[in-house]
């Protein structure tokens, strides 16, 4: 059997507790348009093949193919297609209009550009259920003001919804990784504040957390003044990790709408 490998951040699910609570909290039917990504050795991909009609995995890793069949007991209803997550166009799994669901258990190495990508595609996409570092989850679910806030939620706070559902010991992975993990749903769906232009909000948010520390006049300094920062009610000598999402959009409409230098 293939040895887990370092360079594709693998850790195998193995506790049966953790996969039929992740099975039961994805709560597939059998019409769903379910991809798993990196199914590995196959631990929920055979739980989650007998709830659906089909189901689409990518998987990276060449060596994993023939114990993930043989864990499925070679069902034609597994459809494998090998590639690299963060290069692969999910737009492609979709049948019939049917949004995506996807599932799996996220390398760690890669998990916030690979949540990035998929929101490339969040139109087409219903719900994502993700094994991810806690502290990545804790990131993604932060309020402001905390010290897990920052960039990632305030970015996904635009985009979808997260939600963390539970948290899973490094004992139920082999190997064992050296952090814990977490599930979080994640749900797509437009900003729940006004906002006239994510592009120009994710340019302000990336600005104004790179150096978290200074103040939002100094912060984003050659973007807004003090006075354009306080012209939309909010206050310039306060920091990034203060401000709501909403307050962010708020900053990136008045930039967006400056008249171009």
């Amino acid at each position: 059997m293939s040895a887990p490998k370092k360079r594709f951040g693998q850790h195998f699910l193995h506790d049966q507790a953790v996969l039929d609570r992740i099975v039961r909290t994805v709560n597939p039917k059998p019409d769903d348009a379910l991809v798993e990504i990196g199914p590995g050795r196959g631990a929920l991909t055979r739980l989650l093949l007998p709830k659906v009609t089909r189901l689409r995995v990518v998987e990276i890793d060449r060596d994993v193919i023939a114990p993930l069949r043989a864990a499925c007991g070679q069902s034609e209803k597994l459809e494998i297609h090998m590639g690299d997550a963060l290069e692969v166009d999910f737009a492609q799994f979709v049948d019939d209009g049917r949004p995506l669901r996807l599932v799996g258990n996220l390398p760690y190495n890669i998990s916030t550009p690979l949540l990035f990508h998929l929101l490339g595609v969040a139109g087409l996409v219903k719900d994502m259920h993700f094994m991810l570092q806690k502290e990545v989850v804790d990131r993604l679910c932060a309020e402001p003001g905390s010290d897990d806030y920052g960039r990632l939620t305030v970015s996904m706070a635009a985009r979808a919804a997260a939600v963390s559902l539970f948290d899973v010991g490094p004992e139920a992975f082999h190997p064992p990784p050296k952090v814990d993990s977490a599930v979080v749903r994640l749900t797509p769906r437009p900003a729940p504040f006004p906002l006239a232009d994510l592009g120009a909000y994710e340019r302000l948010v990336a600005a104004a957390f790179n150096q978290r520390r200074k103040t939002l006049a100094n912060g984003l300094k050659g973007l807004l003044t003090a006075a354009q920062i306080a012209a939309v009610g909010i206050e310039p000598g306060i920091r990034a990790e203060q401000l709501s999402p909403a307050e962010f959009a708020r900053l990136s409409d008045a930039w967006a709408s400056l008249p171009a230098a």
